[in-house]
């Protein structure tokens, strides 16, 4: 769960943040380009959870495994979701539920990394 991936994973996702809060605080929509990054966030994620669920398979099992799930579903499920809502709301506060979204998803990283190292995985 830790390595390049991961740090990749989480800088991506915080320079995304960053950048969609001054799209907003510009009073900027999502521009097509802004969706696409976070397409490409969400497809980086989606390699780091499959990452995660063939360590899972292979045996490399954390004692709080449940929990460990739980997180991957929401890890893998969070983009997207960003994603769709900002979509929908083609203003400035679409901008924000993207800057939001990407600042979660370091969150939501570091607590798999939290997981797996308590538990040596």
């Amino acid at each position: 769960m830790n390595g390049p991936l991961s740090t990749a994973t989480i800088v991506v996702a915080l320079l995304l943040g960053i950048w969609y809060l001054i799209r907003c605080a510009l009073d900027r929509a999502p521009s097509n380009a802004d969706l696409w990054a976070m397409l490409g966030l969400s497809a980086l994620v989606a390699v780091l959870v499959l990452v995660a669920v063939i360590g899972l398979i292979g045996g490399d099992r954390p004692g709080e495994w449940t929990t460990f799930v739980g997180y991957l579903i929401t890890t893998i499920a969070f983009a997207p979701v960003g994603f769709y809502l900002a979509r929908l709301e083609p203003t400035r506060w679409g901008t924000l539920i993207l800057g939001v979204a990407c600042l979660v998803l370091p969150v939501l990283v570091l607590r798999l990394q939290q997981i797996a190292e308590a538990t040596g995985g």
